[in-house]
């Protein structure tokens, strides 16, 4: 599940978290300009270990806030990804990533990069996965 792979909104990642019955890992990034964001994709997001665990658990959803010119989003996109920082992330922090179920609840959630290997915070939201089933 590359990061080509993630929901394109919420909308989406909702409708489609509620008919798999999956949980939604909503993550806040600044892609161009964040490190432990940029670290949190490489080292976990796109470890096969986490990837495969997300592929039958998990929908994904990204909220970036890139700050370079040319890696600006459409305008539709910025402002859905502003509506889901008002929501749940008021503080602006990056990264911050929260599992939510179908409805939008929020389960858990992590502030900064997560303190331990992709196999460990894999196996940690896919033991809440299984809890929620």
């Amino acid at each position: 599940m590359s990061f080509s792979k993630w929901q394109p909104d919420f909308e989406t990642a909702r409708k489609i978290a509620q008919q798999k019955n999956e949980l939604i890992l909503l993550n806040f990034s600044g892609s161009d300009w964040c490190g432990p964001c940029m670290r949190l994709r490489k080292e976990i997001f796109e470890s096969e270990v986490f990837e495969k665990m997300a592929d039958t658990s998990l929908v994904m959803l990204n909220a970036d806030f890139p700050r370079n010119r040319k890696n600006q989003l459409d305008k539709e996109t910025q402002k859905e990804n502003n509506t889901l920082a008002d929501k749940y992330n008021p503080d602006g922090k990056f990264p911050f990533t929260l599992l939510l179920d179908s409805n939008g609840n929020i389960i858990k959630s992590w502030e900064g990069l997560p303190n331990e290997s992709a196999q460990e915070f894999a196996d940690e939201i896919n033991s809440i996965c299984i809890d929620k089933k």
